[in-house]
């Protein structure tokens, strides 16, 4: 009796996971594809990636603490402004600012929130500050020193990034084993596609705990922790209509969105959301620009899951129509440069 339980047991949690991870088959794929139209999929993890990875991933609340802002509806600098283009990409309007185009890879760890704000902070500094400044903020002390922001790889609301950096600011900071500015990023990147006996083998990877906070540098020790430290004047949620004229004057924003398991497998075109997708969380981005294709209009995104994912880390999404809760949910703040 007792066998035939434990075998009950054993089938039932294989389908379980059967059933979870189905969105990354070769087949459900391929699939997909016959009834999408906009968009193309494809393989970003192997097929037998857990669904507890994929969640863990997903960390911003920024949709749903849109609804209590602060919003910005309005700013004087707007004016100058006599038109919107058809097509806008910050990488190709500020060139010098290398860090726009930078693909992050946040690791196993849910900090999406903390990249995506640090991201479109770091590229504002260096569009402020005309190329001077041109290198990222660390999501390291931002995930991991912010207790009021939320709870580091378990999540975080990028609003309140934002109100942070008014408050206490953001010292540098670059990628994993970087050595780069202050504070790098400690959270190592793991492989996907290789036996979990591998060195940093995805599937082998636990979740990462919570760092703590750490106030010095250890990446370039020769900078001063609190001088290190910038600051935003301001932090607010942007209105539909005021998203292009802030990315216009003041660069790239954060932007969050509700992911559906289709998202996971973009490779290219103008993501929506296919009809029987299932919801596995909320996910934190950079918006750094925009455009129209096929009469479909897009906003276009920087990911922090690395390069092998979707259009070299990038992706569109559909603009106007509030995909997954999008058009509603970005932040960013005026940057303190003296």
């Amino acid at each position: 009796m007792a066998r035939l339980l434990m075998l009950s047991s054993v089938i039932l949690f294989s389908a379980y996971l059967t059933e979870q991870v189905h969105f990354l088959q070769p087949e459900y794929i391929k699939k997909l594809n016959e009834e999408i139209s906009t968009w193309e999929a494809g393989e970003n993890f192997p097929p037998d990636t857990s669904i507890e990875y994929l969640k863990g991933l997903m960390g911003s609340y920024g949709v749903e603490a849109a609804a209590e802002g602060p919003f910005k509806t309005h700013d004087s600098n707007y004016e100058s402004f006599h038109y919107i283009p058809r097509n806008f990409d910050a990488r190709k309007k500020w060139k010098r600012c290398k860090t726009i185009g930078m693909i992050r890879d946040q690791g196993n760890c849910g900090s999406c929130w903390a990249f995506g704000t640090t991201s479109a902070f770091s590229d504002r500094l260096c569009i402020a500050t005309d190329g001077e400044f041109n290198e990222m903020l660390a999501a390291e002390e931002l995930a991991f020193c912010c207790h009021l922001c939320g709870f580091g790889c378990h999540g975080g609301y990028p609003i309140k990034a934002w109100k942070y950096f008014v408050r206490h600011g953001i010292v540098t900071g670059g990628g994993y084993d970087s050595q780069q500015g202050c504070q790098p990023y400690r959270v190592p990147p793991c492989v996907h596609g290789v036996p979990p006996t591998e060195e940093n083998s995805c599937q082998s990877a636990r979740f990462e705990r919570n760092h703590k906070c750490t106030k010095e540098c250890y990446g370039d020790t020769e900078i001063d922790y609190k001088d290190d430290h910038k600051y935003t004047r301001d932090a607010y949620y942007l209105t539909p209509g005021t998203i292009q004229q802030d990315v216009m004057r003041y660069g790239p924003v954060e932007a969050s969105f509700d992911v559906y398991d289709d998202f996971v497998t973009y490779k290219s075109g103008i993501y929506e959301k296919s009809e029987n997708a299932s919801y596995l969380g909320g996910h934190a981005v950079k918006l750094i620009g925009w455009g129209v294709k096929n009469g479909i209009e897009y906003w276009l995104m920087v990911n922090s899951w690395n390069k092998s994912w979707g259009d070299q880390g990038t992706f569109k999404i559909r603009r106007g129509t509030n995909e997954c809760g999008i058009d509603n949910s970005t932040t960013g703040g005026v940057i303190i440069t003296s």
